[in-house]
């Protein structure tokens, strides 16, 4: 029986409970893989995270993520959280940012005062949605194809496709059709009316994630691929704030900021949980 140390933090939160959470187990290398995906599937959070020493001598620590289903390649809000909880037990970075290793290779993170953020990864998948998949997101979505203002796959690791639509009312009604997205994994956004919405942030998003038939409450990778895509296509300032996770209850803030030929995807990060957890020898 191996007892590690444990943390359980709050990603993208305005205020505690009401961002993602995140379980982070803290020295995890003598864990094998199988023992990873069942405490990942046993948490049953979107994510739970592993932090082992490098493997890459350019890194400060290694990370990986499993969903309760399999492993992710790159996350944002596990990216976040395993972070701060590397910080939070003393980590120290050899450079200026803070670098992580993980499946999608060495991501650099940064601190933005009370905010971490990470530059956003090169896309895996980009360029125009065809018209099948659109019909096949707009059915599913329970809209009409003309309701879609815009689209583009967005897919940094967990295979996303994201679409537009024109408010933040109409994103906030959605109430999906998860078999008939079937195993799309669909990111939404719309911009805020500063009038009627108010001025905390510029753009509302969700994320559906049909093979568990769930909304992700604030999700990092998402945002990191709408941003590549809405900035470079002159859809959003180079510096603006998502607001995500309404529709849950949750009040998740996301901070996005192009500088030079990085997109920095930022937010707080509010430790919750501490402790030890026993996990059964492999």
């Amino acid at each position: 029986m191996a007892t590690l140390s444990f943390q359980q933090v709050d990603v993208f939160a305005s205020r505690p409970l009401k961002g993602n959470p995140l379980a982070v187990v803290i020295g995890a290398d003598e864990l094998s893989e199988q023992t990873m995906a069942a405490l990942a599937n046993w948490t049953n959070l979107s994510e739970t995270t592993f932090l082992l020493r490098p493997t890459n001598p350019a890194a400060d620590y290694r990370v990986r993520i499993f969903t309760p289903e399999r492993e992710l390649p790159f996350a944002g809000h596990p990216t976040l959280g395993s972070c701060q909880v590397w910080l939070n037990s003393g980590g120290k970075p050899k450079g200026t940012h803070i670098v992580q290793e993980c499946g999608a290779g060495l991501i650099k993170i940064r601190r933005d005062g009370e905010r971490l953020a990470f530059a956003a990864p090169p896309l895996l998948r980009a360029g125009d949605v065809d018209r099948d998949t659109l019909k096949r997101i707009a059915n599913g979505l329970r809209i009409t194809e003309d309701a879609i203002l815009a689209s583009q796959w967005a897919d940094n690791g967990p295979g996303w496709v994201a679409v537009m639509l024109s408010s933040r009312a109409e994103i906030l009604a959605l109430q999906p059709d998860y078999p008939a997205l079937a195993e799309l994994k669909i990111g939404v956004v719309a911009p805020w009316n500063a009038a009627t919405d108010g001025k905390d942030a510029q753009f509302e998003v969700r994320a559906f994630i049909p093979t568990r038939a769930t909304e992700d409450p604030v999700t990092g990778s998402l945002n990191a691929g709408l941003a590549q895509w809405l900035i470079g296509k002159g859809l959003a300032p180079n510096s603006y704030v998502a607001a995500q996770g309404t529709a849950l209850g949750r009040a998740g803030r996301v901070f996005v900021e192009r500088e030079g030929s990085d997109i920095w995807i930022g937010g707080r990060t509010i430790t919750c949980i501490e402790g030890k957890l026993d996990v059964a020898g492999d």
